[in-house]
């Protein structure tokens, strides 16, 4: 018999027991919500830009004591995202009416983030006035696949035991094109790289990083390894300006591929522009954008 209470998260208490519960609803096309790291990589790097002030907003819904469903915000702090547990749908309309009078807003406004799959949340949101604005399909590489591009000339992986973190908070800073409305780099990721090196599920031990002839970091991409899904997540990835259209990236994929595939992955993530199907990702989860009326 269920016995469903309901209460409010807890950033102490709260944070290992949401990873293993995305950790057991985890499907490939994100039905059942985000996989586990989604949410550890924004909670774990607010130092630069999650705002985690309102967390205390975000609700559990417990059958005996277990997660069965999560409401929670990312970043913007508008935009809700919904983990449910199959079997658990009834609860789909208390869980909408619950974002829909307390989760932040914005201006006056929240966005609502579902997924192909949840059909249920998708018709509570319906019925409280929602109404689908716009949506996007990401993209995955499933290890059935190969993914073999080369190093391009001139280049080299830095190796992992010699990693830079001020080097990777660089080339992150440019990478993600900071320089152009925020000016040159001086140290301004370096709180947010620790974040991340301590966050419990982190993996860089399997980080890619190119750097040049000169030993700079060209390009970065971030890896947490999810065994437990055979799911290798990666997040981020970036090439700094002057190195852009070399193939950087997808040697840093490919090697990551190469990293992930030994452990036992069966897929890795990606994003949603054409770089990635033009390496042999696949279409895999369908976003969807809701606002009320």
């Amino acid at each position: 018999m269920k016995n469903i209470l309901t209460r409010q998260f807890s950033v102490f208490s709260d944070c290992g027991r949401i990873y293993q519960f995305m950790l057991d609803i985890y499907e490939r096309d994100w039905r059942n919500g985000v996989p586990a790291p989604f949410f550890e990589y924004a909670f774990s790097s607010f130092a630069r830009w999650m705002d985690i002030s309102y967390s205390y907003k975000n609700r559990i819904w417990e059958d005996n004591g277990e997660i069965v469903a999560f409401c929670f915000y990312e970043d913007p702090i508008m935009d809700i995202y919904f983990s449910l547990k199959p079997g658990y749908e009834e609860l789909s309309s208390e869980m909408m009416a619950y974002a829909d009078e307390h989760m932040p807003q914005r201006n006056g406004e929240r966005r609502l983030i579902l997924f192909g799959g949840q059909t249920a949340l998708i018709n509570a949101a319906k019925e409280l006035g929602y109404y689908s604005v716009c949506e996007r399909t990401d993209m995955q590489f499933d290890f059935e696949d190969v993914l073999d591009y080369p190093l391009p000339e001139g280049f080299h992986f830095a190796k992992p035991e010699e990693y830079d973190m001020d080097k990777i908070g660089k080339c992150c800073w440019k990478g993600f094109n900071h320089e152009e409305a925020e000016g040159a780099w001086a140290h301004q990721y370096e709180q947010n790289e620790y974040q991340r090196q301590v966050a419990p599920h982190a993996t860089m031990e399997l980080d890619v990083i190119i750097a040049d002839e000169q030993g700079e970091y060209a390009c970065y991409a971030g890896m947490w390894w999810v065994p437990q899904n055979k799911l290798a997540y990666m997040e981020p990835l970036c090439t700094i300006p002057e190195y852009r259209n070399r193939g950087l990236a997808a040697a840093a994929l490919s090697e990551m591929y190469r990293k992930t595939k030994k452990l036992g992955a069966t897929h890795m993530t990606g994003g949603f522009n054409e770089f990635y199907q033009k390496i042999g990702y696949k279409p895999a989860e369908k976003w969807t954008y809701w606002k009320k009326g």
